[in-house]
């Protein structure tokens, strides 16, 4: 789905701009109440300001961690579409008390509505991202969550840039309180435009257990360790955005002596370079779901985590910088253009990594799962409050300081969680191959079955044809490969985090020749994809040598369809043994790659000497 196509669908724009209007009107809200709280109604709190400031943050932030797995439970058990029309009417009506509240300048008030949209902001979390994959189909999941970050964080700069406005205007609570309900009332006529999505087969029956219901949500997110790991991830994204976005007003005014106006421009920067990001998701990813691209958004994240730390100035003016002069300083634009980057990147870490939640979390419990994501970003959120704290008062660290450990942290952080879950790593050194040395372009990968077994047969060209094939293909594949290529250093890694089977001829090795086989017939029983090399070596001359009747073995004892395909143009590439060799320095290093991809053969019509035939006519002539 291309930006064009996705902003006129009539199933994607109404949740679009539902969201969006409701993320704004909360922004609105929470900033013009935080503005007040500060400036307008010191004197008529019970409490100092610092106690107002902390106890907004946390009765915001408190319904997150109570609520959000009753929202998912009951996001997964009704209608979803229905529930987010319910949702925006009950905004519209707490932001007629918040009206009043502000009319009359009743502050303690404000706080309880404040609570109030917290909760409805933890039941609208679940639903929010649930029903994505009811409204979009599989290849316009990411594109989708790409525009829904984007359209999330820019509502969120502008609701925050409007409540800023309002309060310093005349009548500034009539005003606030006639905006909110214009926005609340606007959000709600859009979700009534939503299209009508079914419940999930095997829905839970919902009852209201606020605490059973979270423990047994963060036991769901147990279930899947590659899902948890996405989650801390995600969660770990939070716990980044709340302490630069929490340190921005002190940053700025301690460390670049600048005025209000270049908090907004670090804002501005940040929330321009997540939306950014988000939209190159779907152009760099092939609009799939690429898990590929999340190690580059961590790392983009540690480099210019610490590029910020150097930007900052070693003096500065006794005076506050106006914006114009911020950026005639010989750090100003080095500065935004920090936090740009680090935005950007944080777009390409975040949006892979919710996409792989809505497209691999079951079904029945997709609210759920990520109604529990919600809640370890609070937590983190909360941690991150809490870390600002310990670093910057009780170890007196500067905050340049405090943002070098940040970025130091997410390397560590990063390091642990491709380590846990090698499949990231895997994808990002597969999209660098075919991104870099390689340009794949695969043809007929509708031949491959969505889902159940089914054996692909290929050419085998390269030491790199199994990366080639799995970045091509949209669906896990184990491969079937050569006991000598499996054991290469460092490569071995990889291929082991893919689930590869190694194999040897029978007469060299019986045990792992009969291993492989069963090895085989276990995948295609759990519905995976097997991808084997049927010549059994590389091809020392380019051309396609006998295939070996193993593959007969293999549909004899699993009766599945089987896929042939064939590589073009890697002949003569670094990793083939053409001219000296592979690994050798020869005359081509960049390969233009195409994968073709023919019709599925019968089980019952498999033959070795057939599927040769059918990989050479799709192979061509050119090698």
């Amino acid at each position: 789905m291309d930006p064009q196509q996705k902003l006129s669908s009539k199933r994607f724009i109404p949740f679009f701009f539902t969201q969006a209007l409701g993320a704004f009107n909360d922004n609105v809200f929470k900033n013009a109440l935080m503005l007040l709280l500060t400036f307008g109604a010191a004197n008529a709190m019970p409490w100092s300001v610092d106690v107002s400031m902390n106890l907004a943050a946390g009765l915001f932030i408190l319904p997150f961690l109570l609520f959000s797995a009753t929202a998912g439970t009951l996001a997964d058990s009704l209608c979803k579409t229905r529930l987010i029309q319910r949702l925006k009417l009950l905004e519209v009506g707490l932001m007629c008390l918040a009206a009043l509240a502000f009319m009359f300048e009743q502050y303690v008030y404000l706080l309880g509505v404040l609570f109030l949209m917290g909760a409805q902001s933890a039941f609208f979390g679940p639903v929010k991202y649930a029903i994505l994959p009811q409204l979009l189909t599989d290849k316009q999941l990411l594109g989708g969550n790409a525009w829904v970050e984007m359209g999330t964080f820019i509502a969120i700069l502008l609701g925050t840039v409007v409540g800023g406005l309002l309060v310093g205007i005349n009548n500034a609570n009539t005003w606030i309180g006639l905006m909110v309900i214009f926005f609340a009332l606007a959000g709600y006529l859009v979700s009534l435009q939503i299209p009508k999505v079914g419940v999930v087969e095997n829905a839970p029956h919902f009852h209201f257990a606020p605490w059973q219901q979270t423990l047994a949500t963060v036991r769901i997110s147990y279930q899947n360790r590659t899902l948890y790991l996405a989650i801390m991830a995600i969660s770990w994204f939070w716990f980044l955005g709340a302490s630069y976005l929490t340190q921005f007003p002190n940053f700025t005014k301690t460390v670049l002596r600048g005025d209000n106006t270049v908090v907004t421009a670090l804002l501005v920067a940040f929330s321009v370079g997540v939306g950014i990001g988000s939209l190159l998701c779907e152009r760099l990813s092939g609009k799939r779901v690429e898990l590929g691209i999340v190690p580059i958004g961590s790392i983009g994240l540690t480099c210019f985590g610490i590029s910020l730390y150097f930007s900052t100035p070693a003096t500065v003016s006794s005076e506050l910088l106006s914006l114009p002069a911020f950026l005639s300083s010989s750090f100003g634009w080095w500065v935004l253009l920090d936090l740009s980057l680090i935005g950007m990147f944080g777009g390409l870490f975040i949006v892979p990594l919710y996409a792989l939640l809505q497209q691999r979390a079951n079904p029945t419990e997709r609210a759920r799962m990520i109604a529990a994501n919600n809640i370890f970003n609070a937590l983190f959120m909360v941690v991150s409050a809490i870390a600002g704290i310990v670093f910057l008062t009780v170890f007196e660290l500067s905050i340049p300081q405090y943002f070098l450990i940040l970025a130091l942290m997410n390397a560590v952080v990063a390091a642990y969680v491709y380590s846990q879950v090698p499949e990231f790593a895997l994808r990002f050194v597969i999209y660098l191959l075919s991104h870099t040395l390689y340009r794949v372009k695969a043809s007929g990968l509708e031949h491959i079955p969505t889902e159940g077994p089914v054996v692909l047969v290929a050419n085998h060209v390269s030491y790199v044809d199994a990366l080639l094939i799995a970045g091509a293909v949209r669906r896990p594949v184990r491969f079937v490969m050569d006991q000598g290529i499996f054991k290469i250093p460092v490569a071995n890694l990889l291929f082991r985090a893919a689930k590869t089977i190694p194999i040897c001829s029978k007469h060299k090795d019986e045990a792992v020749y009969e291993a492989a086989f069963s090895a085989i017939a276990r995948e295609l029983a759990e519905g995976n994809v097997i991808c084997i090399f049927p010549e059994g070596h590389l091809t020392k001359d380019g051309e396609i040598d006998r295939f070996r009747p193993g593959i007969e073995r293999i549909i004899a004892e699993s009766a599945v369809p089987v896929v042939p395909m064939a590589l073009q143009g890697l002949w003569g590439s670094f990793f083939s043994h053409h001219g000296k060799g592979a690994f050798k320095i020869k005359g081509r290093f960049w390969s233009r790659v195409k994968l073709h991809v023919g019709p599925s053969v019968a089980a019952e019509q498999v033959s070795a000497a057939g599927l040769e035939q059918h990989v050479r006519q799709l192979r061509g002539e050119h090698r």
